[in-house]
């Protein structure tokens, strides 16, 4: 059984596409410690891989997940997908217009106006149909981070960008194909070596993990190679204060205040238009800041059995040793987001999860046996 239990943590592991480092930070008392969880089976939430939660408008939580996109409209879980499609889903975003985006991992990306569906992938012009984020930029174009470069919709077409003009990745280049015990069907898992510098000609550049447009109008894409900035002509590799490019960027954000967070395979970093500062040297997967300015992260362990949920004091950011508090710890953490009267969410391995400042409450089904 614990040998079983190691294979499965290794192979989460290379799903993620991370590698280990040490981290940094004061860290207070776990409050894990002192957390209780409550289950509620009445109306439940998916019981798999949950990778990213939204809030829209009108306060309704969506969260995509492996078993398909359910929105929670603060009493019960609907399943909005489920009658579409079969695929795993990975990101939803609500556009300025109240319409609806959803991608999934295979099966290309989902438009919703609330009533009826429409599918878009290659044929229609999408770089790749293996699609992992959504961004909706300032004059409101949706862009789509591909496995295969981004995607900007404006409406009528796409258009797509490279990072770099390499061939696609073919079963030749590292992945790995088989069945995965995680979500138990036949998948293609990312295994790359970050330990040694990455090849220039690699198709993993252009494996778009997160999208921001900062101030200025340029666009931040951080990729499962190297993390880039495009000025609307060209794309210029991400260097920290080291000379060094970031490798597997898995988030990027832009503060309330304009500064920029970078998460991934570096570590967790920000910058201040002029330098980049660090504050983590774990992997860190996801980040979000709350409504007080405190920065939450989701970040793999040195034993690398397990992810944590952390937040960031907002006021203690520009200390030397910033105060930093465990909240929890899972196999692995995806997608955090803070609903409206504060409370945090965050996805895991087996579903969705609230802590309310002192209760972690485990939305999963009681029949699911978790």
């Amino acid at each position: 059984m614990k040998n079983k239990r190691n294979v499965l943590y290794s192979l989460i592991i290379m799903l993620a596409g991370v590698i280990n480092f040490t981290g940094q930070g004061q860290l207070k008392k776990s409050a894990q410690d002192s957390v209780k969880t409550q289950v509620l089976s009445a109306s439940h939430g998916p019981n798999s891989i949950v990778r990213t939660i939204r809030k829209d408008r009108k306060g309704n939580i969506w969260i995509a997940s492996w078993e398909g996109v359910f929105k929670y409209d603060g009493k019960s879980f609907t399943n909005i997908t489920s009658k579409v499609s079969s695929a795993r889903f990975f990101s939803v975003l609500e556009d300025r217009k109240g319409n609806f985006w959803f991608t999934t991992i295979g099966s290309g990306v989902y438009y919703y106006d609330g009533k009826s569906f429409q599918n878009f992938t290659v044929r229609d012009g999408l770089a790749n149909d293996r699609v992992g984020n959504i961004y909706e930029d300032k004059i409101g174009k949706i862009w789509f981070g591909t496995e295969g470069g981004v995607s900007r919709y404006n409406g009528k077409s796409f258009q797509n960008f490279k990072m770099k003009e390499i061939p696609s990745a073919t079963a030749a280049d590292s992945v790995y194909v088989g069945t995965n015990p995680v979500h138990k069907e036949t998948d293609s898992v990312h295994i790359s070596a970050y330990q040694h510098p990455l090849p220039e000609a690699s198709w993993i550049h252009n494996d778009v993990n997160a999208i921001m447009e900062d101030r200025t109008g340029k666009f931040w894409f951080g990729t499962r190679g190297h993390a880039f900035v495009y000025d609307g002509k060209t794309f210029t590799t991400i260097t920290n204060k080291e000379g060094k490019p970031f490798t597997n960027v898995r988030s990027i954000i832009k503060d309330k205040k304009g500064n920029i967070w970078l998460g991934g395979a570096d570590g967790l970093w920000c910058y201040n238009g002029s330098i980049f500062t660090r504050f983590a040297q774990n992997f860190v997967g996801y980040i979000y800041e709350d409504k007080k300015g405190n920065i939450w992260t989701s970040s793999e362990k040195s034993n690398r059995q397990s992810w944590t949920l952390s937040k960031y004091e907002g006021k203690s950011l520009s200390d030397k040793k910033p105060a930093v508090t465990t909240i929890a710890n899972k196999p692995i953490i995806f997608g955090i987001l803070e609903d409206d009267i504060g409370h945090i969410w965050f996805g895991a391995l087996n579903g969705v999860y609230r802590y309310d400042g002192k209760t972690i409450t485990d939305f999963k089904s009681t029949a699911s046996g978790q």
